[in-house]
């Protein structure tokens, strides 16, 4: 099999140069690593990722937590696209990724104990449970952390923008007449719903619209269909009927949907939706969901740059922010004024 060596006389670097190549160095050029890493591959080389830990004092791993008791899981097209994000950040810089879990082979182990177990130099957390008290620890440990939908302290946070999504959506319904809009939250029990539903708030104190405790539902946190049709028969119940509903996320949109036209209404003609996240399936319905589009993808590559910087680097845990857009289509118009 072709070696450092082999390599280092194909290319006409030096066996040090090429080293830099394959445990990704900063003080060489992209160009350089580029042909580097081409020619291994036509040599069939193959690195010792054990002899690459040693000169690194790095195992090239990457915890991901993801606590998820819906069952829906990473079937959910918003963890989908944050994840895949992810993975091709973090295997481009040469990380591999592991799924932490409390059971190893049948044996009890917190977060912590099993990232320490494996080796993995730091932990990215999708989804969690604010009061487990091992995801707590985690946060405590010296593993560097990266935490999604969090505005935790003890770790680098990265969120979409929800209130100013939630903000934009308001604007949009604002602008086209509607005066009465109504609010199927995500539930107070988790960062984006909470973030959400104050950007609704805000947006409706800003127009100086009235906000109506019968037009505000709380769904259940799991965002599903089911959740938002329930929300939108409560919302349907209220003795006057709203002219718009923001949903904070486009599954409980869809359901909102359904709900309305089981209910002989039509979507936009009789009331208008408007979701949050922009799935995939939000531009093939019909009527098509306007929504407030999330980056997943680019959240799941930023997670992976901040969490790859502090390993690398150390750093402060900051909180950033990650921009959202409205994305317009045919589930909103200005309301029914027969």
């Amino acid at each position: 099999m072709a070696t450092i060596y082999d390599i280092a006389k194909r290319t006409g670097y030096s066996p040090a140069t090429v080293s830099k190549a394959f445990n990704h160095y900063s003080d060489i050029s992209r160009k350089t690593r580029d042909h580097i890493l081409n020619t291994a591959r036509e040599m069939g080389y193959l690195p010792n990722t054990q002899a690459r830990a040693l000169t690194t004092k790095r195992s090239w791993t990457i915890g991901l937590l993801f606590l998820e008791k819906t069952g829906v899981g990473l079937r959910h097209p918003f963890f989908g696209g944050v994840l895949e994000g992810f993975k091709q950040t973090a295997a481009t810089a040469g990380y591999d990724l592991l799924f932490l879990s409390k059971d190893i082979g049948g044996k009890a182990n917190s977060y912590l104990e099993h990232g320490k177990m494996r080796g993995v130099d730091g932990v990215a957390v999708l989804m969690y449970d604010a009061m487990d008290a091992d995801y707590a620890e985690l946060l405590r440990g010296d593993l560097p952390c990266v935490v999604l939908d969090s505005d935790t302290e003890a770790a680098v946070t990265l969120a979409s923008d929800n209130a100013a999504g939630s903000r934009q959506a308001i604007d949009y319904l604002y602008g086209l007449g509607h005066r009465k809009i109504a609010h199927i939250a995500g539930g107070r029990g988790t960062f984006a719903g909470t973030k959400r539903r104050e950007g609704f708030e805000q947006g409706v104190s800003e127009h100086g619209l009235e906000l109506r405790p019968e037009w505000v539902v709380e769904a259940h946190f799991d965002y599903s269909v089911e959740s938002g049709y329930r929300a939108m028969e409560e919302l349907l119940r209220a003795e006057e009927r709203p002219t718009a509903v923001f949903a904070a996320g486009d599954n409980l949109a869809v359901g909102a949907i359904q709900a309305a036209q089981a209910a002989g209404l039509h979507v936009p003609d009789d009331i208008s939706v408007i979701g949050y996240d922009d799935i995939e399936l939000a531009r093939y319905l019909t009527p098509s969901l306007t929504t407030v589009r999330q980056d997943m993808a680019g959240l799941g590559a930023r997670a992976a740059q901040l969490l790859i910087h502090a390993i690398e680097n150390g750093g402060s845990k900051e909180a950033v922010i990650h921009p959202v857009e409205l994305v317009v289509r045919q589930s909103c118009r200005e309301p029914n004024r027969g």
